[in-house]
């Protein structure tokens, strides 16, 4: 009888908790280890990697693994007004990556800028009037049941929309 090599399900078994790791299929495992590890890390180890200053005004979105049309690229979440302070120190930045990493992993910084204008536009859209007729808006106002109150409003907002 003789015995397969490469099947794709393992055939120990372990007693007890086992890893995370362990429980994954080997394809998986490839795509974890290629492009997911160097992003989690990087958000891990952000505070360290860039400094206290500019941990409060940047954080890692995204990281695009290198291939034969590109090179391999960290982008970074700016708020508005500090870019230039990220600019002076992506050379520092790159190098401190690489050097936590134990080998060139970052080729090329790229910075998107965000400002605090995006939230106050979430809260307006949020205090929205009711659109609902005043015929209506005075029975729901009867309704005791905040849950079932905030529903039927949701919901008349939807159709108003339609």
């Amino acid at each position: 009888m003789s015995y397969k090599n490469n099947i794709k399900q393992r055939n120990s078994s372990f007693q007890g908790l086992r890893s995370f790791k362990d429980t994954l299929p080997t394809s998986v495992k490839k795509v974890i280890n290629k492009k997911g590890h160097i992003y989690s890390e990087t958000l891990n180890n952000w505070k360290y990697i860039v400094g206290d200053n500019l941990f409060k005004i940047c954080y890692p979105k995204s990281f695009k693994n290198s291939n034969r049309f590109g090179v391999s690229t960290l982008l970074v979440m700016v708020k508005r007004g500090h870019e230039i302070d990220l600019e002076y120190s992506k050379k520092e930045i790159m190098d401190k990556m690489n050097s936590f990493f134990g080998y060139p992993v970052v080729e090329k910084l790229k910075f998107i800028s965000f400002g605090d204008d995006q939230n106050t536009l979430y809260s307006e859209k949020s205090k929205q009037i009711n659109v609902t007729n005043k015929k209506y808006q005075n029975k729901i106002n009867d309704i005791k049941n905040d849950k079932i109150k905030k529903s039927l409003i949701e919901l008349t907002k939807v159709f108003k929309q339609k």
